[in-house]
């Protein structure tokens, strides 16, 4: 099972990404985790990614996408992977299925986690972090014990600029700008699963276990 993961952020999809990789046993694979892995083992790939993100740019689609497939035809994809964070964009989907065309392979699904934009917002804006340990909370569905305070170490909890609302915003409409398309494209190529990212946690994850399979 060859999966990718879609969904604005804050929708939960690495949650689940996670959840699938454990149930089916097959890896998740974001793409900071590919380049993290590169760079540390000095690939020739690595090396080329690294120039790009010492200057602050962005890796150019190519590069992302050769990165990707020298990932998913490691011995531990076999039997599949979960795709989270890629592709981002219409240009760097097309360049995925010309590249797993020629290894004979495609996507068999991209499961699109459904939050509206409005949920997403009080979702990101209730989250909490630990300035000491990195822990993170929510002040609705997993507050510390006592307000603003780290459960584990006893540190400030502060809301981060990400999770700002008009931080958030700003995703939301450049995901909505670059991401939304790929709904689209997906649902053409007859790939594409759409499940109710606002319901609980588990019940998200029962209804991927139906578009999946046991």
């Amino acid at each position: 099972m060859k999966i990718i993961m879609l969904g604005a952020p804050g929708a939960g999809k690495g949650t689940q990404a996670k959840k699938i990789a454990a149930k089916y046993e097959i890896p998740h694979i974001s793409t900071g985790d590919i380049f993290r892995a590169n760079i540390k083992n000095g690939t020739e790939l690595g090396k080329k990614a690294k120039t790009y993100m010492d200057q602050g740019l962005l890796v150019p689609d190519e590069l992302v996408v050769d990165l990707v497939v020298d990932r998913v035809q490691q011995a531990d994809c076999a039997k599949g992977y979960v795709l989270d964070g890629f592709p981002r964009t219409i240009p760097q989907a097309e360049a995925l299925d010309v590249a797993l065309a020629k290894l004979n392979d495609k996507i068999d699904y991209a499961i699109n986690v459904e939050v509206p934009d409005d949920n997403i917002i009080n979702r990101m804006g209730g989250r909490r972090a630990c300035v000491g340990c990195g822990a993170t909370y929510h002040v609705v569905f997993n507050a510390p014990k006592l307000e603003d305070t780290c459960d584990s170490c006893g540190e400030k909890l502060i809301l981060r600029d990400d999770d700002k609302p008009e931080t958030v915003k700003k995703r939301l409409d450049v995901y909505h700008e670059q991401t939304q398309p790929l709904i689209d494209y997906y649902k053409k190529a007859g790939a594409l699963r759409e499940v109710d990212g606002t319901v609980d946690m588990e019940d998200v994850f029962q209804a991927i276990v139906k578009v999946l399979g046991e």
